[in-house]
């Protein structure tokens, strides 16, 4: 018998779906004898193929992973029934293009300067994929996104509105990538310029060579964005706002009154200088100009003026932060010297008089940003004083301001950002606002308004904010793993990818739950198995972050509601119990669960041998005789054998749904004070047994009265002893003696009718003997006190009648009267004389009953 050899290389290279016959092995036997097929693994491997045992077909039974196990080592055997020959083979799996690139250190974000020289390198993306070969291979290239764009310094109405959206392809001019290295540049003869994009969102998609999956040619890619952040260095000049500029003096002009105010600012809006005005020589000393504000004001009287127009330059200079000058500019400015007229103010824009005007800007401009989309100047055609008058912006007020807010026949409107959080498009889409001129020192007073429409562009300026700082949930501690828990919602009201939300989970009680990162709900892990025995609560937080990082933290509180899954469980001293007529014997089960009803036990009865005598609380697990069994006779005639013995069979249930109950056998002997002994001490101690403080606190008290008694018996002798040196309780005893013969039939009477109602309790003696002179030794000693219950050990009794209930009260049958017995059978004569004392108070307190009946 052999194998074919070729069978063992034959398996070198593998990629096929599950199912797919591998290879046939091919084995013969000399003797020509039936052959069967083997294969089998490493038990630390998985076991992928599978053999038919007569034919020798391999087939593969589970999926292939070359990223996971590249190599799979197997022992092919064949067999004749007696003989074995086996095989080791190496199995090489061999790659298919299953893995797509994925890019590392995302997100992709650099900040270039924007000097930075053409072609220089500005960032390195990387991206991996695990399949060898073509399909290992990553190359990189850009996609058509998006550029961040500012508006330019002095723009025209159209680029005004158009300027401040997102441009398209810009940065498919501006930069490029290499391919293989995944280095970007900016591509060599352009340049970044922050006035006119502040930054650049490049998407760049790697993709791998390609290869063959499941049959087919197959390429796999990824995309990333880098955003560039174009930084703003000082390489612009100063830009004079509301250019160009006219001023009028009129012949009732005030030496040192202002014509017109000149407004300039840095190019570089990033990083502005301070600015200083200052005039050029063409003034004649007719003009001078604020440095700081850039208010021009005259200093002659009109009428000393030489000239009808003065052609003025203003200079102005940036001061750097050093402290030396930089970049400067100069503008023109036309002073006119005219006569009275009057004519109302008057707006214009770029094509003649206009009264509405419009424009788009994004939220939270910078403060003291200038609205640079508007044109609007206002002129007053009239000369002198009648040329003057004020300019105010009625609407939401503190947002924007306008500056002039006082001008002279003519100036360019400038409005400004006043308020910056209140210019907010989760509050206002558009804003309106109206532009009132009004003639200040005329008695008309003519005015003229113009309509300034602004439309707000979103930007990401909110947090995303849950619903609720607080969710609460509660579920079932018994659900399955991913089940759903809760959803939490947060709102970003920003518009577009800003106002998308990205939900995570962290905490110290969050490790058996996760959350969906776009819907917000939140599932327990797949693998987590609760129980609210072991952990009731679980509180964690979810996090809501938009794409730039803002984000907001709400607590989740979860509370597992608990289910039956517990069983009843009895105690260990359940097994045998002792019962004493009139008393009762408890069992006592627990339930494991963690709330009512799931935890409360009712209790039950489901067997009883030999006879059921037995009623149970159903609540307290507490077992009684049936009220008809009051009586050991009347157990004696179910069980004539006379075994007070029964083998219960008890079962607790618990209140849940479904419910869980657990049986247990209980053995009870039933028995009185009777059967337990003679000794009255055993019967009490019986009684009990399953109050041990009751027994107690019968002790107590009997050891109380026996101290009291003590106490009373050594006062009384020694008051006695002090009267009298010389005691003689005989003699005085039998001197006040009454006649015994009436007395003891009285008395007789008395005793039957008491014992009578009590016939229990009564503890038997020796009847008296008839003949009351009688001084034998054997009469019963004088009757004592009645003992203390509950020992009735202490009571004297010369008889050997049964052991009765102990009781409290009790009846005492009084002796015949007969001789005092010898002192020295009683001991000393202080003993004497207390029982002599004793004696004669009983016989009184016998004629007294007898008077009374």
């Amino acid at each position: 018998m052999r194998l074919d050899p070729q069978a063992a290389l034959a398996l070198g290279l593998l990629r096929l779906c599950l199912g797919s016959h591998v290879y046939t092995l091919n084995g013969t036997d000399p003797e020509g004898d039936p052959v069967s097929y083997h294969i089998s693994f490493d038990p630390s491997s998985r076991s992928v193929f599978s053999v038919d045992p007569n034919f020798g077909n391999i087939t593969l039974v589970e999926e292939l992973d070359r990223e996971r196990e590249d190599e799979i080592e197997a022992i092919i055997s064949i067999s004749d029934s007696l003989n074995l020959v086996a095989e080791k083979v190496v199995i090489l799996v061999t790659d298919a293009n299953d893995e797509a690139p994925r890019f590392i250190q995302e997100p992709y974000t650099v900040h270039v300067p924007e000097d930075t020289p053409p072609g220089s390198s500005i960032l390195k993306v990387h991206a991996v994929d695990k399949d060898t070969g073509s399909g290992g291979s990553v190359t990189y290239f850009l996609q058509i996104s998006r550029t961040l764009s500012s508006p330019p310094p002095n723009p025209s109405p159209e680029e005004g509105l158009s300027t401040l959206h997102p441009h398209k392809n810009m940065q498919s001019t501006k930069f490029a990538m290499d391919r293989h290295s995944g280095v970007l540049r900016l591509r060599p003869g352009t340049t970044l310029d922050y006035e006119k994009a502040r930054a650049h969102f490049v998407t760049v998609v790697a993709k791998d060579g390609g290869g063959r999956l499941r049959g087919a040619d197959v390429v796999f890619s990824a995309t990333t964005t880098v955003t560039v952040n174009v930084e703003d260095v000082q390489d612009m000049a100063p830009v004079f706002v509301g250019t160009p500029y006219y001023g009028y003096v009129y012949e009732d002009t005030i030496p040192g009154s202002e014509v017109l105010t000149v407004a300039a600012m840095d190019g570089d809006r990033g990083k502005p200088n301070h600015i200083l005005y200052s005039l050029m020589s063409e003034s004649d000393g007719a003009f001078e100009i604020n440095e700081t504000s850039g208010t021009i004001s005259i200093t002659q009287s009109p009428a000393q003026l030489q000239r009808e127009v003065y052609e003025l330059h203003v200079q102005v200079t940036e001061v750097s932060s050093a402290g030396s000058p930089a970049a400067q500019a100069i503008v023109p400015v036309t002073i006119r010297i005219v006569n009275l007229n009057n004519h109302p103010p008057t707006f214009y824009g770029e094509s003649g008089p206009q009264n509405r005007f419009e424009l788009s800007m994004y939220e939270h401009p910078p403060q003291g940003e200038i609205l640079r989309g508007l044109k609007i100047t206002v002129n007053d055609s009239d000369q002198g004083a009648n040329a003057k008058f004020n300019l105010r912006l009625v609407g939401p007020g503190g947002i924007f301001r306008v500056v002039p807010q006082t001008i002279l026949n003519e100036a360019q409107v400038t409005i400004i950002v006043e308020n910056s959080a209140a210019i907010d498009f989760e509050k206002f889409k558009v804003l309106t606002f109206k532009l009132l001129a009004i003639e200040v020192n005329t008695p008309e007073k003519f005015s003229s308004t113009a309509d300034v429409v602004i439309q707000l562009l979103d930007t990401n300026d909110n947090v995303p904010k849950f619903t609720s700082q607080y969710y609460i949930a509660r579920i079932p501690e018994n659900v399955p793993g991913g089940s759903n828990v809760l959803a939490v919602t947060a709102v970003d009201p920003d518009t577009g990818p800003w106002g998308e939300v990205k939900y995570s989970i962290y905490g110290s009680g969050a490790d058996l739950f996760l959350i969906h990162p776009s819907t917000g709900i939140v599932y327990t892990q797949p693998w987590a198995s609760l129980d609210a025995e072991a952990t009731a609560r679980y509180n964690f937080y979810v996090k809501a972050e938009d794409m730039e990082g803002r984000y907001s933290l709400a607590e989740v509180f979860v509370t597992l509601l608990d289910v039956n899954d517990h069983y009843p469980q009895f105690g260990k001293s359940i097994q045998e119990k002792t019962m004493v007529l009139g008393t009762s014997v408890k069992i006592e089960a627990t339930d494991q669960d963690a709330e009512e009803p799931n935890n409360l036990v009712d209790y039950s009865i489901i067997r009883v041998e030999p006879a059921n005598v037995f009623d149970i609380n159903a609540h307290t697990g507490e077992i009684r005789l049936k009220n008809s069994i009051c009586s050991l006779e009347a157990l004696h005639n179910i069980t004539p054998s006379g075994v007070y013995t029964w083998s219960l069979e008890v079962q607790a249930t618990d209140r849940g749904s479904p419910s869980f109950s657990t049986t247990a056998s209980l053995k009870i002997d039933i028995t009185d004070t009777e059967m337990l002994s003679r000794s009255p001490m055993d019967a009490f101690l019986m009684q009990t047994k399953d109050n041990p403080m009751k027994a107690v606190g019968v002790l107590a008290g009997i050891m109380a009265i026996i101290v009291a008694i003590t106490v009373l018996v050594s006062t009384a002798t020694y008051w006695r002893n002090r009267k009298s040196n010389k005691v003689l309780p005989v003699r005085r005893v039998l001197r006040k003696r009454p006649s015994p013969a009436p007395g003891t039939v009285h008395i007789k009477w008395l005793k039957f009718n008491r014992t009578k109602a009590a016939a229990k309790f009564v503890l038997q003696e020796d009847a008296p003997n008839e003949n009351c002179n009688n001084h034998s030794q054997g009469s019963p000693p004088p009757p004592r006190a009645p003992a203390p219950p509950p020992p009735p050990g202490m009571a004297p009794s010369t008889a050997a009648a049964p052991w009765t209930v102990p009781t409290v009260s009790g009846s005492l049958t009084p002796p015949q009267p007969q001789h005092l017995p010898k002192p020295k059978a009683l001991g000393s004569p202080m003993q004497s004389a207390l029982v002599s004392e004793l004696r004669q108070k009983f016989e009184k307190n016998n004629v007294a009953s007898k008077a009374y009946f």
